[in-house]
């Protein structure tokens, strides 16, 4: 799994004019799935999210998680994260899982993320034409990547 998530002081999902999901303080989460994550994936990424110290305490230290801030959360998928770029101009994403495989592991990573954070998650829709407007607080975008847990 890769995640691009990004701290933000406002975002919001559009999909066909309507705002299916909007927040204030917290994390907008790009999420892109491959055939070969499991729930090993599912659980280290969501413990690493809530824990990832990137909110700033009263010195203006980035040392706060979003469990200590009780930040909100967007979870949009993003097949697009697996892109591979090497040859030609044309991106291809035969990296990306299908929908068979990459719907039931997005669901559970949300559904893991609810459990640990406390709280409901918002997310856009899987394989909808969505609008994605966020405020990068930071800015500050963290990429993290699953199989490269460095």
């Amino acid at each position: 799994m890769k995640a691009v998530i990004q701290r933000v002081s406002n975002a919001s999902v559009t999909i066909e004019g309507e705002k299916v999901a909007s927040i204030e303080n917290g994390l907008l989460i790009l999420l892109g799935i491959v055939d070969e994550d499991s729930q090993e994936d599912i659980n280290w990424l969501s413990n690493k999210t809530v824990n990832l110290r990137i909110f700033g305490d009263e010195n203006g230290v980035m040392n706060r998680s979003l469990k200590d801030t009780k930040g909100d959360v967007i979870v949009v998928s993003q097949f697009t994260l697996h892109a591979l770029t090497k040859k030609g101009n044309r991106p291809s994403y035969i990296k990306a899982a299908k929908p068979d495989i990459a719907i039931p592991l997005y669901e559970n990573f949300v559904k893991l993320l609810e459990i640990d954070l406390g709280k409901p998650i918002q997310t856009g829709q899987f394989g909808a034409d969505m609008k994605v407007e966020l405020l990068n607080d930071g800015p500050v975008t963290i990429i993290i990547d699953s199989k490269n847990k460095e």
